[in-house]
């Protein structure tokens, strides 16, 4: 098969450069011409219009959103062609853009690459899929050169969920670094002095999460090592010290907001577990 990537940011040129690597004829386009020239001259075939990239066997688009898709795409024939979205987006517009893609006579994999550019094709590399399963089966094997291809089902939106499910990991977890870092900082406590004790309490997050998920799954949420109203108290105390300290309150706020939420529901006693139901019912 030969491929197409579509979008050379740090993202589409690091996908371009493994297929390249595994031997696949690459073809390579991006609205800013001269950001194809380091791949070509590593020898990927530079497509001078949208059209002459979609005559490849696979079609990778690594874009900003779904939006830049269709501005790409526009009115383009897509019959026979297999699109492979690997930008970010919301899972609803996931779903819009199959859609989209299947009245032009095409099919849409739908993927989320879960690793940065420079980690593209290592052994850490994995990327959730959704789409069609015959469709994927078909392309699956290019697209295992970028990486452990996790397959989540045929709806569409399944990868977009999977991967924002563990950006929202992500994203909090460093927003939690920095704003603890910000709170010992205001007593003079440099970050690196500091960063051993998070490494150790990011480590510890493992310990709970199989039971927590247990739980979640069973709707069930024993409160006997510690309860929602314990918790909350330390969450109240943490938006405390920060108000002390001058910094932020948002993200201590927050959480606060959760556990205010579960005693309001009548879950003082139960687990923190059961902070979920509040978090499902949403604003």
């Amino acid at each position: 098969m030969n491929v197409a990537v579509l979008g050379l940011g740090p993202m589409g040129q690091a996908m371009a450069r493994t297929f390249l690597a595994h031997g696949y004829s690459t073809t390579v386009w991006n609205r800013t011409a001269s950001r194809a020239d380091a791949l070509v001259a590593e020898g990927a075939v530079r497509a001078s219009t949208v059209e002459e990239a979609l005559r490849a066997d696979v079609i990778v688009l690594s874009l900003t959103d779904y939006q830049a898709m269709y501005d790409i795409l526009g009115s383009a024939d897509l019959s026979g062609r297999v699109l492979v979205n690997l930008s970010s987006d919301t899972p609803s517009r996931s779903r819009e853009a199959a859609a989209w893609v299947a009245e032009r006579g095409g099919s849409l994999v739908v993927g989320g690459i879960m690793v940065p550019s420079p980690l593209v094709g290592t052994d850490q590399s994995y990327v959730f899929y959704s789409g069609p399963r015959e469709v994927f089966d078909g392309v699956s094997a290019v697209l295992a050169v970028l990486g452990r291809p996790d397959y989540r089902g045929e709806d569409p939106a399944l990868a977009q969920l999977f991967y924002q499910a563990q950006l929202d990991i992500f994203l909090t977890s460093l927003s939690a670094f920095l704003h603890a870092s910000a709170l010992v900082g205001s007593a003079g406590v440099a970050a690196s002095d500091f960063v051993p004790y998070a490494v150790e309490n990011f480590q510890m997050m493992e310990y709970y999460l199989a039971d927590a998920a247990a739980g979640i799954d069973a709707g069930e949420y024993p409160g006997d090592q510690a309860n929602v109203i314990m918790m909350g108290a330390t969450a109240d105390h943490i938006v405390g010290a920060s108000r002390d300290a001058g910094i932020d309150v948002g993200l201590p706020g927050a959480v606060k907001a959760h556990y205010d939420g579960a005693i309001a529901a009548g879950n003082g006693r139960a687990g923190w577990t059961s902070l979920i139901e509040v978090i499902k019912k949403g604003a």
